[in-house]
């Protein structure tokens, strides 16, 4: 009895926690690919970059309060229960000029939450035209240069999401606006990326801390 416990523990166990983890639409794969090599935020700002993180993209143009609202439901329903973990963040490009209302957004997610790992960049409008394009998905910036989706990086700089979403058919990003898409869509996807790499590092025999 005590050698099957022992046995269940060390190998039974670790195998349903990695499942619990990954639950989700993807079948516990990885997470498909839909861009490679990106361009790289560091265009922009050089001390920022998409390489070896995991990323959160987003497009906040220059009207900042009708994105405001998007940006706590970010925060709260995927920063905030995955922070912590190791090479994480979230990018958020604005145009310059938007620096003073960053402050002031800045101010208000902190309340609920270590922002740590919120980044912001400014740039021009052919600087941040040029970053969207490049993760050549059927959306498109609005007349601010924002957008409502959300975009998954990975540490290679490659556009993950979903080839075969059951509503949308090549699912390139997440609606914001949209609690229920990033409730029961966009947490499943942030999970499987970040079990991909922490099986991955584990693989390796990399100690690394959530």
């Amino acid at each position: 009895m005590k050698k099957t416990f022992v046995l269940v523990v060390l190998f039974i166990f670790p195998i349903v926690a990695y499942l619990f983890f990954a639950s989700g639409v993807n079948n516990f794969g990885r997470l498909p690919m839909l861009t490679e090599n990106i361009l790289d935020v560091n265009t922009i700002d050089d001390s920022v970059t998409f390489y070896n993180k995991i990323t959160i993209l987003g497009f906040l143009g220059n009207d900042l309060e009708l994105k405001k609202g998007n940006a706590f439901n970010l925060n709260q329903k995927i920063y905030k229960p995955f922070y912590k973990f190791v090479d994480f963040q979230f990018v958020m490009v604005l145009p310059v000029g938007t620096e003073e209302k960053v402050e002031e957004l800045k101010k208000e997610l902190g309340g609920l939450v270590d922002i740590k790992n919120w980044k912001f960049v400014f740039g021009s409008e052919t600087e941040i035209k040029n970053v969207f394009k490049s993760l050549k998905t059927d959306l498109n910036l609005d007349a601010n240069l924002g957008t409502s989706y959300v975009f998954i990086i990975d540490k290679d700089v490659n556009l993950r999401g979903r080839k075969k979403d059951e509503e949308e058919g090549t699912k390139y990003g997440f609606n914001a606006t949209s609690v229920a898409d990033l409730n029961n869509k966009m947490e499943d996807d942030v999970k499987i990326i970040l079990a991909e790499y922490r099986l991955a590092l584990k693989k390796n025999n990399v100690d690394r801390s959530k």
